[in-house]
């Protein structure tokens, strides 16, 4: 086995070809809990869409109907700002976690690592065997074992895939929807057959061939560490004070005795106890190899061990530092706005604009304004609403559109064409005026923006007497 170093990729060959990593698998109590979470992970994708909160999936992104239901909320394509504090929210909780506890995120709640460490991989191990028996048979002839084994494993793999990819696409359009779609040909609906082959092809390709690759290479998150840790944040150490000299048992006096064990079990080929390392992911499978042989040795476990910096060096290490009471007032700072956000979420959403055309007409001594009245009902049920003007509206206005109830279906929108109509002799200057769009059953209401009626300048008429230098001035 190629011995990891710092300068070298250990998925690397010395001429620069491939090398495929066959991890060892490994027990501990850390394993045992990432099987858990993985467990538990990949119970809620599959679940979510298939529990119904109010009428809709649990996570439901209808992009065909501009509607987005997380957890009972709905929220229109109009309140996707809200949106923007939630990615945020989650992006800084990241980072958060990172300053506290390294890569957590990677080797216990990546989707990646998720698929790769407890689908995939468990699939390979089935099939292929251990570590020793998989590089034995990359190694061996083809025959017919080897290509009846090469042929069931992709063939798993492709089928997983291809299961991983529908239960993505009905984040979009329904399990009840998918499932028409798979009873028709794909023909009918090529845009997510489309979508689901191309995504069956990427998850087969990233799991099967291209791995830990994406992990060490394309993920963005292990360069940032240097900017997100520091020397009190908890990662996963080698004890070079304890473990060094390293030697075989009873031929030194550190408690590494060098079996490798550590870099066998890695799923990124690297060697702990070089240090902390970009390709880490914070597995922890070193952590539970390493105890087992210090347990075996009848020596004290924790040689490789979760510790910052600082504890593996012998110091205290500090939850409480600048660093975390900053991201912990930024943190709270955007659940705030976050939840004065969810606030201004209504089941009703209301709005008027000027219509396409000329700002006002003017026709028989009446100045007309014509606006469109768009209301959205968020509820799973119809709705009732009432609309009225709002405002200081001059003598003689006339409003045509308003006199009738408006019906909205569940999860639905009408638009309503509101007419304004005033006596040109009327009309002296512009004035303002909004829409009150009320819940005719429950009570709840919204008053649309600020709508501006609009006409000729009163001295511009043609009745009037021109005054140029009035005019003018």
């Amino acid at each position: 086995m190629k011995t990891p170093t710092l300068e070298t990729l250990s998925s690397i060959h010395t001429d620069g070809s491939r090398k495929f990593i066959h991890p060892a698998d490994v027990k501990g109590r850390f394993t045992h809990l990432r099987r858990l979470a993985g467990a538990l992970l990949l119970l809620i994708y599959i679940a979510l869409p298939w529990i119904p909160v109010n009428g809709y999936p649990a996570v439901f992104l209808d992009v065909q109907e501009r509607r987005f239901h997380f957890m009972g909320l709905t929220l229109a394509t109009q309140d996707l700002w809200v949106g923007f504090f939630l990615i945020t929210g989650l992006a800084f909780s990241l980072f958060y976690i990172t300053a506290l506890f390294g890569r957590l995120w990677c080797g216990w709640t990546c989707p990646y690592t998720v698929f790769l460490e407890h689908v995939y991989r468990r699939i390979e191990r089935l099939i292929d065997g251990d570590a020793t028996a998989r590089r034995r048979l990359e190694d061996a002839p083809w025959s017919a074992g080897k290509v009846t084994k090469r042929l069931l494993k992709h063939g798993l793999f492709v089928l997983v895939s291809a299961l991983i990819a529908h239960i993505f696409l009905s984040y979009f359009v329904s399990i009840k929807k998918l499932y028409e779609m798979m009873k028709g040909p794909p023909t009918e609906h090529f845009l997510a057959f489309g979508i689901v082959s191309f995504l069956t092809g990427a998850l087969y390709f990233s799991f099967s061939w291209f791995r830990e690759q994406f992990c060490i290479i394309l993920c963005p998150y292990g360069r940032l560490q240097s900017a997100l840790t520091d020397d009190h944040s908890i990662v996963i150490g080698y004890d070079k004070s304890r473990g060094e000299p390293r030697g075989k048992a009873g031929s030194t006096t550190g408690s590494c005795i060098d079996c490798r064990r550590c870099v066998q079990v890695c799923p990124t080929g690297i060697d702990i106890r070089n240090g902390m390392q970009l390709e880490c992911i914070g597995c922890a499978a070193c952590v539970d190899a390493c105890d087992d042989i210090m347990t075996k040795l009848k020596r004290p476990t924790g040689l490789v061990r979760y510790d910052s910096y600082v504890g593996l060096k012998g110091g205290r290490t500090k939850v409480i530092r600048p660093r975390t009471i900053f991201y912990t007032f930024m943190l709270l700072a955007g659940v705030a706005a976050f939840a004065f956000a969810s606030t201004r979420i209504s089941a009703l959403r209301a709005s008027a604009v000027r219509m396409i055309g000329a700002p006002f007409y003017v026709a028989d001594d009446i100045v007309r304004n014509q606006f469109l009245v768009r209301v959205i009902n968020k509820r799973n049920e119809p709705s009732t609403y009432r609309l009225e003007l709002v405002g200081a509206a001059p003598a003689g206005l006339k409003a045509t559109g308003l006199d009738q109830l408006l019906e909205v279906p569940a999860m639905g929108e009408e638009q309503k064409t509101l007419v304004l109509s005033l006596p040109e002799k009327a009309f002296e200057k512009s004035f303002r005026l909004q829409v009150k769009v009320t819940d005719t059953r429950r009570g709840d209401s919204m008053t649309t923006r600020v709508m501006e009626f609009l006409g000729p300048d009163p001295r511009l008429r043609s009745h009037a007497p021109l005054d140029p230098k009035a005019f003018l001035q």
